[in-house]
Order: C-alpha cells, then sequence, then structure tokens
C-alpha cells in the first residue's frame, strides 16, 4: 500500500489515496472501537443501496487503525458551490433532493439517534435545569427509524466525473427523525457563517418534504446541545448557545 498522495488532513485522522483506493489512517490515540464503528456503519449504509464508496478492508498501518474503501474521483458538491456560483441553486436544490434520498432509506441495526443524543445532552456543559429539559423535550418527540447521516454538508458529496453523487463519511450514522438530521445540516451552515444559504436550505428542505418550519426549529436546541460536547471552544460557545434557547423563533 502505497501513502504518498494526501488528500486530506483532518482531526486526528489523516486520508490518503492509492490508485483506486481511498485509505483513511487514524491516529494512535483514536478509539479501536469508533474505528470500528466508523466501518460497520458504513457496511451496514452500503446494504441501503445508496451511492457511497465501498468498504474493501479495516486494517493496522505503521501501528494506527485505518479504513480502505473505493476512491472516488471528482470534486465536492461544496468546490463547485464555491467555485461556479452562478449555479449556486441548483446545486443546493441536488443537496437537499440528496438528502432526501438518504432519509427515505431504513437500516434497522444502527444504533438510535435519540439514544445518542441523551448520551450526549448528559456531558454537556449545561446547568442540570437545562439538561433536563433538553432530555424531557428530546423524550417526547416522535420516534422515528429513518437513516440520518449525522453530518450532512456539501463537502460531505463527491459528485464524480460521469455527474454521479456519492455520499462520503457515515461515522455519526444512526436511525432517526428527519428533521433532527436537517437541524444539524442547518447549524453546520450556520458554524461556516453561511446563513444566507442556512436559511435557503431550510425553507427548500421543508418544501420538499412537506415539513413545518417549526417542527424543525424545536429540534435545534437538542441537536445544538448534542453537538457541543466536540469540536473547538468557539464552536462550543455557538452551540451552547443554542442549546439554551427555550424556543425557537
Amino acid at each position: 500500500m502505497t501513502l504518498d498522495r494526501v488528500i486530506a488532513v483532518r482531526t486526528a485522522k489523516t486520508i490518503y489515496r492509492d490508485g483506486d483506493l481511498c485509505v483513511k489512517v487514524f491516529n494512535e490515540e483514536f478509539s479501536k472501537a469508533d474505528v470500528l464503528n466508523e466501518a460497520l456503519n458504513q457496511a451496514r449504509v452500503e446494504e441501503t443501496g445508496l451511492n457511497i464508496p465501498k468498504i474493501h478492508e479495516v486494517t493496522k498501518i505503521d501501528g494506527k487503525w485505518a479504513i480502505v474503501s473505493d476512491f472516488i474521483k471528482g470534486k465536492t458538491l461544496q468546490q463547485l458551490m464555491d467555485e461556479d456560483p452562478d449555479n449556486r441553486d441548483q446545486y443546493l436544490n441536488q443537496f437537499v433532493d440528496l438528502q432526501l434520498e438518504v432519509l427515505s432509506k431504513t437500516s434497522p441495526l444502527l444504533n438510535k439517534l435519540k439514544d445518542k443524543m441523551n448520551r450526549k445532552i448528559s456531558q454537556a456543559d449545561l446547568d442540570a435545569t437545562t439538561r433536563y429539559d433538553l432530555h424531557t423535550r428530546l423524550n417526547s418527540m416522535p420516534k422515528h427509524n429513518k437513516l440520518c447521516h449525522g453530518d450532512f454538508n456539501p463537502s460531505n458529496i463527491i459528485i464524480a466525473e460521469d455527474g454521479t453523487p456519492y455520499i462520503i463519511d457515515w461515522s455519526h450514522a444512526t436511525q432517526g427523525n428527519a428533521s433532527a438530521d436537517a437541524a444539524r445540516t442547518y447549524l453546520l451552515f450556520w458554524l461556516k457563517g453561511d446563513i444566507e444559504t442556512a436559511k435557503q436550505y431550510l425553507d427548500l428542505f421543508c418544501k420538499k418534504s412537506d415539513t413545518a418550519k417549526q417542527y424543525v426549529q424545536k429540534w435545534m436546541p437538542i441537536v445544538a446541545a448534542s453537538q457541543s460536547v466536540k469540536g473547538n471552544e468557539k464552536e462550543r460557545e455557538f452551540l451552547l448557545s443554542w442549546a439554551t434557547v427555550v424556543d425557537y423563533q
């Protein structure tokens, strides 16, 4: 295996290309359980029939865990949006359509989104009263079993040279409520400072899915709290400010 071409560097991991293969190498301190869970998530999502890179193996390289999957040659949807702003609306429409395709699938063996969120809220840097309120809200929300990506943003979609879209990075995949996944995507646009796109995205998602905007908004404090336990200090501060909003307006 030749690891001489770096594709991307992320927190605690480096991604390489080796011919037709993509090799994601995790740092030594990365949890073995998390690596194996990510590979298992991706393998389970493969079974839904969605266009995603297929896993070839989980291995160790120089003492570090690695996941080997298909390399998809192309550009991310984010790159296309940045390079071709005149067609940004078209790309955003495609983005929402792809998310709705994901949400139309089920994968019964994936972890449940509500369980994950309850665990994360318990770890959040919030006072007990706020945590109790968020747990209560979460537990009162309808139980669904739709495939949720958990980090659905334009950088996690690669448009291959033949125009086929592939969705990558399934480490956060769960089964749960579609509107929670939409709330997460909305907050990701906010975290980037792209508030205009966040608003446009939410309008599009609600229109195409026939979902009341207020319903997605009810998820936002819950999602923000559950996401606040990771990321840098600035992101945590931003997410915690959303988590303490009693009713989003």
